[in-house]
């Protein structure tokens, strides 16, 4: 029998997938962290300040695809990973949580400038995770992302 999630279980899977990320981020041991936008395409950077040589972080962190499918303007959801890829402008990557701060469905579309949440109509901007729309009052969780190459990667 399916139930909706409860907040208890929506926090405590919130928290477990944290710590796998905590913990696959700290593998170099370099204590660096990256920031929810990435580099123009073609250059091999991350947010965490690689340089365009692409001879640190070597693209670690999970390909979610190709930056050709992410929008000028728009986005893509990839919901298997619960992560919503942006690019506002021509070459800025950004990256949110793709569950709605909201009641925590997992949104479903990217339109005019907004990713929607299908449970209750809330819209957040692409550029910033910001509500847009409620009834949310809280801003979409920013994910860390990098491009390598035409790869962008979960950070």
């Amino acid at each position: 029998m399916n139930q909706p999630a409860t907040r208890r279980t929506l926090l405590a899977t919130g928290a477990a997938t944290l710590a796998v990320c905590c913990v696959g981020c700290g593998a170099d041991g370099d204590g660096s962290s990256a920031s929810a936008s990435a580099s123009p395409a073609g250059e091999n950077a991350s947010a965490s300040g690689t340089s365009d040589s692409g001879t640190s972080d070597s693209g670690d962190g999970q390909a979610l695809g190709s930056v050709s499918e992410i929008p000028e303007g728009g986005g893509k959801i990839f919901a298997a990973q619960k992560v919503v890829v942006t690019q506002p402008t021509k070459g800025e990557y950004k990256a949110f949580s793709a569950i709605c701060s909201h009641q925590g469905c997992t949104l479903n579309r990217v339109a005019d400038g907004t990713v929607y949440c299908p449970c209750h109509g809330s819209r957040f901007r692409i550029s910033d995770g910001s509500v847009a729309e409620g009834p949310a009052t809280q801003p979409l969780a920013a994910r860390e992302i990098m491009v390598h190459g035409n790869t962008v990667h979960l950070g």
